[in-house]
Order: C-alpha cells, then structure tokens, then sequence
C-alpha cells in the first residue's frame, strides 16, 4: 500500500480572493499570447494581404484582442466570483483625493522615461523587435491606429496586471507578498523579450506596483507604461533604416 501525506484540502475563507485572480491572470494573459503567436492567424493575414498590410493588420488584431482577453474576459469571470469586488476596487476609478499625487507621479516618471527609452530605443538591438509592425512604408493613418492600439492594448494588460492580480492579493496575503507574486509574474511575462525586458520588469513593476496601491487607481501605470511603448514605438520608427513614413494626399 503507497500512503500519502496529509493534504489539507479545504477551501478557507479568503481562498478565493488569492486563487481565482492568479488563475484568471494566467488563463487571460495564456490565451492572448497564444493568439498572438499562433501561426494559424499570422498566415491568414499574410496570404490575403501584402507584406506591408499583413504586418501591420496581424499586430493591430492582437493589441485589441490583446484588450479583450486581459481587460475583458476578465470581468467575465471576476466580477460574478469575486463580487465584492467591483471595477473601482480594482482600480478603475477616480479618488479625487489621490488625482494630485496620481498626475505628479505620472510626470515625475515620464520625464526620465522619455529620454531614456529614446536613447535604447534607437539601439540595433531594439530595431530588431520594435516597432512590432515590421511594414516597410508608414502613413499617418498606420501609425495613429498602432498608438491607439498599444494604448487599448495596455489599459487591458495594466487592468489584469495592476488590478486584478495586485489589489485582492494585497487585501488578502499583505501588500510585500502580492507585490512579490506581481512581479514574479509580471516579470516572466517579458521573458520573451529578452533579458534587458525581463530584468527591467522588476523595479519597473515594483514601483507601479506601490504607486498603483498608494493612489487606489491603475492610472500611473497604464499612463507610464503608455508613454513608455509610445516613446519606444515613435523612435524605433525613426530610426529602423527598413521602414520609412509617407505623407498620403
């Protein structure tokens, strides 16, 4: 006979408040990046379109699914399991008592942001992979919709990162281990990207991390982390000797 040790398998009160969002951010976060990288749907887009419109249509499609598996879905699932939690609690509100310090930081980390991302934006490394849309010619219209979509893109993926695994973690483990959990995840999410990407998500998320718990709204970190793939998307541009702009009539 094999024995076992004793488990003890009973759901506890608060369980559910530290199980379902690092269930929902893994399924949510899962699901869009396996669309993003499927195959299936890249060539779908390359065979009907040039390389040009391909490109630019397949990464525009997974910035708004991006949005609506990761800020979407996961009030689907959240809102009805976890109902004493509403949108505000996590974050998606105004305080108008925290506006101020919310504004101040949104500025403080934007200013060095801007000429730091500019700087490493440029580098051949960074060409390689930014802009995501590798078209080769750009007119106003292209880019405007790219900025849209990181901009939907990332009120998603800051809702699921900064809200929904961050704020009901806090409550219920302490603020130091859901902040821990935040980042480990977080920080494995940009493993893809690279060492610099993946090292850099962990005093990046840190500090959206406290701020986000510090104002009670997500907005530092979405605004931040706009400004950031704004800043980086506008300089690759610039810079990636391949792709060039065109004013349309």
């Amino acid at each position: 006979m094999f024995e076992t040790l004793d488990v003890d398998l009973a759901w506890k009160e608060g369980d559910e408040n530290i199980f379902i969002p690092i269930m929902v951010v893994t399924v949510c976060f899962t699901l869009y990046w396996f669309v993003m990288k499927s195959e299936r749907i890249k060539t779908y887009y390359y065979t009907k379109y040039d390389f040009d419109q391909a490109s630019y249509r397949h990464i525009i499609f997974t910035k708004y699914f991006g949005f609506i598996s990761m800020g979407l879905l996961p009030v689907v699932f959240c809102i009805p399991l976890l109902p004493e939690y509403s949108l505000q609690d996590y974050g998606v509100t105004i305080i108008p008592e925290t506006t101020l310090f919310s504004l101040i930081w949104i500025l403080c980390l934007s200013i060095p942001i801007i000429p730091l991302v500019s700087y490493s934006a440029r580098q051949p490394k960074n060409l390689i992979n930014y802009p995501q849309v590798r078209s080769r010619i750009w007119t106003t219209r292209m880019m405007c919709m790219y900025a849209l979509g990181w901009f939907i893109y990332l009120l998603g993926y800051e809702f699921l990162f900064r809200g929904i695994l961050l704020i009901p973690l806090a409550d219920s483990i302490g603020i130091w281990a859901a902040v821990g959990v935040n980042i480990a995840l977080y920080s494995a999410t940009h493993i893809p990207k690279g060492l610099d990407e993946t090292v850099g998500a962990i005093p990046f998320g840190l500090v959206l991390c406290l701020l986000t718990l510090a104002s009670g709204t997500i907005w530092i970190a979405f605004f931040v982390h706009v400004v950031l793939a704004w800043t980086n998307f506008f300089t690759a541009l610039k810079y990636n000797p391949e792709m060039n702009y065109i004013k349309k009539k």
